[in-house]
């Protein structure tokens, strides 16, 4: 076995996790906006020096790639997607997202055409025609029918490929809303596939890009992108749709696994980044999954692992309004990032409030490899925060980091009535996450914190936990009584089992190592939806479809239509396991570096408080605190009143009382 390299591009930081025989190391980089590849291969270069091996003789023994990006994100966020020209139902224009007053949309309103469904294909053609002369860099088929319209979206792309062969320069991309999904709600699948299109060209283009010059560096491995389901796929195979939230999605799977160590089947995952807290659950095991997600306001129905996202990251700005304190969802970004960077930002983020109270040191943050200015940090907190709230310069940084944690406690109370156990285990991580993991935890009535040594890059260090899957959904719409149901099903299985054989042979697997699950999504009475899944070991069997039909009975008794059948299928690829350790036998205190003074509480005085190095306690260490945990990529709070320890998994478990 070699190595395994992941990465997940956050809005401030590039992570990375190198893992191979008796290796593993995390790695961060600065993102850069302006071009991804650029700190994608920054990131493997820092993999590389991690392992102290030149670059190419690293990428030579690396078995395979796995890579998280926010370009679909990112294009939705700063609107600079591509053109896109919007072919409709007749009727339906209220239903596309379209660019209004606000600014707010995706498609310009004289970028759309509607045809009806005795339209002549040649008329269509006239339309898009003058769709493409109008700017358009992609067209988008989307017509009406409970599960789109398959047939006609198809005739309507062949005839305007016909117009336009694709060897042809000015040839452009035809997307089908029906090949995104097939499920009922037509605006929420103009949605899906708008979206889907629109970041599709500048995704592209990265991503092959990158394989590019990772082949120009002698890497023959796969290159697998991170798709928001918890699985993996090359490029050929991904649409950009699926890439959305792909890094906090492949989170909630590196905190199910991490949970999995403890026995524990429910586990709350929080991620702190630069730009936002993200929240998930994983419920008896099985990931939560939002079935009408909504991407960047837009209601969608590609089913997706739920992260909630919280406008509460480590650049998360604060301010003062109306007299009242609020922080965030505005944030600084990597450029120019928190006042303390010195990279121009002056107004105050949660990273300059943690720097003034002394849980962060200026001399050693990320290792030191970035040196930050106290004296920025003060003045920004001091002009923008203390000055109009009348307090002082510590009670406002206390009052932003109490605002932080009071709701992302409350978020996270509010997930855990969802769990099946009445006290989950809470995974805390991101660079900024285990600075607030004791208070959040107190204010979700959580007493028990699991943080690994990977923390800091977790969901590239979870990235390297997926197997490569593709997931199929077909349309069903039909009721228990319906005597069409079980043959509809059936056929769906065989399809989707059919196509799913196909993908994973041009994955280059051999289709006796696959694993298969199935899924059905069902609708009550009341409207409400719900997924089943379980695990099967060959789909078209008989006791498959049995045993599907008994856990809806079980899981969903009330269902009153079976709105959609699904396959999820999935192959492995080497990836990171944990090892135990013995524990040590020596005292802690030889990891300690010092004191440091810190306001820890609300009385606003800085108290002298223990600090030690992360990196250099082992399995059996333990103490209370407060104290200041610090390692080269993160630095963990432990509020009074809480244990920490490093248990045989080398993960640091913070426990209450």
């Amino acid at each position: 076995m070699g190595y395994t390299v992941d990465i997940d591009t956050g809005g401030t930081f590039t992570d990375g996790f190198v893992s191979g025989p008796g290796i593993a190391r995390a790695v961060k980089t600065p993102t850069t906006p302006h071009d991804l590849t650029e700190c994608f291969l920054n990131c493997i270069r820092a993999g590389a020096e991690a392992v102290q091996m030149p670059l190419e003789g690293f990428l030579e023994q690396t078995d395979v790639i796995r890579f998280a990006s926010t370009v679909g994100t990112n294009a939705l966020i700063e609107r600079n997607g591509a053109k896109i020209g919007l072919i409709l139902s007749q009727g339906a224009t209220d239903l596309a997202p379209l660019v209004g007053e606000t600014g707010h949309g995706i498609v310009e309103p004289d970028m759309l055409a509607e045809i009806a469904p005795d339209t002549p294909l040649d008329d269509v053609l006239t339309r898009a025609q003058a769709l493409i002369d109008a700017g358009a860099q992609c067209l988008v088929v989307a017509l009406d029918g409970s599960d789109g319209d398959p047939a006609r979206e198809r005739a309507v792309r062949e005839t305007i490929k016909r117009e336009y062969p694709r060897d042809f320069l000015g040839s452009i991309p035809v997307f089908l809303s029906s090949d995104i999904t097939v499920r009922d709600g037509y605006g929420e699948r103009i949605n899906s596939a708008v979206v889907s299109a629109y970041s599709h060209s500048r995704l592209a283009r990265l991503l092959y890009k990158a394989e590019q010059e990772l082949r120009a560096l002698r890497y023959r491995g796969p290159f697998l992108i991170g798709h928001n389901d918890g699985a993996v796929a090359r490029v050929a195979k991904t649409r950009a749709i699926s890439t959305y939230n792909s890094g906090p999605a492949a989170g909630v799977v590196g905190a199910r696994s991490v949970a999995a160590l403890y026995g524990a089947r429910d586990v709350i995952s929080a991620d702190m980044g630069g730009t936002s807290f993200d929240i998930g659950l994983v419920s008896d095991g099985r990931l939560n999954v939002a079935l009408r997600p909504e991407i960047e306001s837009y209601r969608t129905n590609v089913p997706m692992t739920e992260v909630e996202a919280l406008g509460a990251g480590g650049g998360s700005i604060a301010g003062v309004r109306d007299g009242k304190l609020f922080v965030g969802p505005r944030s600084a970004g990597a450029m120019p990032g928190p006042a303390c960077f010195g990279l121009g930002g002056s107004e105050p983020t949660v990273t300059d409030a943690n720097l003034v109270l002394g849980r962060i040191d200026p001399d050693n943050f990320l290792g030191g490899t970035r040196k930050l200015d106290a004296d920025k940090a003060r003045a920004a907190v001091s002009r923008a925060l203390a000055e109009p709230l009348g307090v002082s310069v510590e009670e406002a940084a206390l009052a932003v980091i109490g605002e932080v944690d009071r709701e992302v406690g409350e978020a996270i109370g509010t997930l855990k009535r969802h769990a099946g156990d009445d006290s989950p285990l809470l995974t805390v991580y991101g660079g900024a996450g285990p600075l607030h993991a004791c208070r959040v935890a107190e204010t979700a009535g959580l007493k028990r914190i699991v943080i690994t040594p990977y923390s800091a890059v977790f969901s590239a260090f979870s990235s390297s936990l997926m197997d490569v899957g593709h997931s199929y959904l077909r349309a069903v719409n039909a009721g228990s009584g319906d005597p069409d149901l079980r043959e509809t099903v059936a056929k769906a299985l065989r399809d989707m089992h059919g196509a799913a054989l196909r993908d994973m042979r041009g994955e280059g697997f051999d289709t006796v190592r696959l694993s298969w699950q199935m899924d059905a999504i069902l609708r009550r009475a009341d409207g409400s939806e719900a997924r089943v899944r379980i695990d099967v070991a060959d789909p078209l069997a008989d006791e498959a479809g049995k045993a599907l039909h008994d856990a809806i009975l079980d899981q969903v008794p009330d269902a009153a239509v079976m709105g959609a059948v699904g396959l999820f299928v999935s192959a492995p690829v080497p990836h990171f396991r944990f090892e135990e350790q013995p524990e040590v036998t020596t005292s802690v205190e030889g990891a300690q570096t010092g004191v440091r003074e810190v306001v820890a509480e609300a009385d606003t005085a800085p108290h002298e408080v223990r600090v030690f190095d992360l990196e250099r306690m082992e399995p059996g260490h333990a103490l209370q605190g407060p104290a200041v945990l610090e390692s080269a990529k993160t630095t963990v709070w432990v509020a009074p009143g809480w244990n920490a320890a490093i248990d045989r998994f080398s993960n640091l478990m913070l426990t209450e009382g």
